[in-house]
């Protein structure tokens, strides 16, 4: 099985079985309520980690969305850092709760990674978009049309794994990279794209329809 299809992340396992060794010491030499204590943040730290599987949507012109979360606005602006050209945008945010392995938007080639060191302010505010340690991964799909989708680091999020490579063929749903302990992700459609979501829904990686394109 490849790591990306592991029911739990990779990435946490140090903070797993760190937690873990602590519970098993406690427990061992006799001090069960010190066990119990460090078992609750172990079985949280298991469950944040968690990865699982996904129907992916079959429509062909549908992008899906790349994290699990409440959408936080829809706007249409001009994308002036890498596309350079007028976007649909929808912003995401991932509270601690939610499962924080993010996936493909829409099938295609990666063309650009461009991480970028920042803040770690909190993900629900607008300036965390341009100030934030953040990671965007441009995808270009078969029809030469430009997909944006940008990693953003939070508050508590200090961690963006990514696991794409310029280049590299993706398909639809397809797990590219995680955040660490609560976050946002942005994607950008082009102009003409059409919008299936609106400012709070709840969206699902890999399943909920967030837009279509053109």
């Amino acid at each position: 099985m490849h790591k990306k299809h592991f029911p739990v992340a990779l990435e946490g396992m140090p903070f797993i079985l760190s937690l873990t060794v602590l519970v098993l010491m406690f427990a061992f030499f006799g001090f069960p309520r010190a066990a119990l204590v460090f078992l609750v943040p172990t079985v949280f730290t298991v469950w944040f980690f968690r990865n699982p599987e996904r129907k992916v949507p079959e429509d062909e012109k549908a992008v899906i969305s790349p994290a699990d979360g409440r959408v936080l606005k829809v706007e249409d602006l001009v994308e002036d850092e890498i596309l350079g050209e007028p976007v649909r945008k929808i912003s995401i945010f991932m509270n601690v709760f939610n499962v924080h392995v993010n996936r493909m938007p829409f099938s295609g080639t990666i063309r650009k990674i461009r991480y970028t060191p920042g803040k770690f302010l909190s993900a629900n505010l607008d300036k965390a978009s341009r100030l934030n340690e953040r990671n965007a991964v441009l995808l270009e799909t078969d029809g030469g049309l430009k997909i944006l989708t940008t990693q953003i680091a939070g508050l508590i999020a200090r961690r963006i794994v990514c696991w794409v490579e310029e280049g590299m063929s993706v398909k639809r749903g397809e797990r590219f990279g995680m955040i660490r302990f609560g976050s946002r992700l942005e994607v950008f459609m082009p102009p003409d794209a059409r919008v299936a979501v609106e400012k709070g829904d709840a969206v699902r990686a890999g399943e909920t329809i967030i837009g279509y394109l053109p």
